[in-house]
């Protein structure tokens, strides 16, 4: 289906990660369900699945969560993909990004995975990094944590404060690379806040 988009949020799954770093890509798949009153059912494919539109008359929005943990996440997306027919160039993939700060948005298509492998997972079962991402900044610890426990903590009190803004920016980053494209995204979505 030619206006068909892919929308998946990587994460890791049940209740002890859904709060965490890691599944805000989850969380902004979850705004955009909220945005159009749907609601997620089960699929085949290994993960959560919210069939709907931009707007009504389209384009068609597969919103979805893969069931599987982070790093092997490419085998349901890459089953969504097959079973609606939909190429690389129009999944978006939206992930945490530890080397972008907290409550910044950043989008690309293609290039390396930078060391994300969850992305890493999706790019080899897709067979392309021909894909757009939406990578929403986490930040990197302070001090001496291990980026591997940071990712899976909670996000701290003040940035709690701030993240309602970050998801509503990037559900809006992802449906505007499907209503307008990437550059007009990035446009947007780079350019300092006033």
């Amino acid at each position: 289906m030619a206006d068909t988009w892919l929308i998946v949020g990587l994460g890791n799954p049940g209740p002890r990660y859904e709060a965490t770093r890691h599944n805000v890509g989850q969380m902004v798949i979850d705004e955009l369900a909220v945005r159009r009153g749907e609601s997620f059912k089960v699929h085949k494919a290994g993960a959560r699945v919210a069939e709907t539109w931009l707007r009504p008359g389209g384009p068609k929005l597969v919103l979805a969560k893969p069931n599987t943990f982070m790093n092997v996440s490419g085998g349901p997306v890459a089953n969504l993909a097959k079973f609606y027919g939909i190429e690389a160039d129009h999944v978006i993939v939206l992930h945490d990004e530890l080397d972008i700060p907290f409550d910044t948005i950043k989008l690309k298509t293609g290039g390396g995975h930078g060391g994300h492998n969850g992305v890493r997972d999706v790019a080899k079962a897709l067979d392309t990094p021909d894909f757009a991402r939406v990578r929403i900044g986490i930040g990197r610890p302070i001090g001496r944590q291990d980026p591997a426990d940071w990712v899976l903590d909670p996000f701290g009190a003040a940035e709690r404060k701030n993240l309602p803004v970050l998801l509503a920016d990037a559900a809006d980053a992802a449906e505007q690379v499907v209503d307008e494209g990437l550059l007009a995204a990035q446009q947007k979505h780079h350019a300092p806040r006033a």
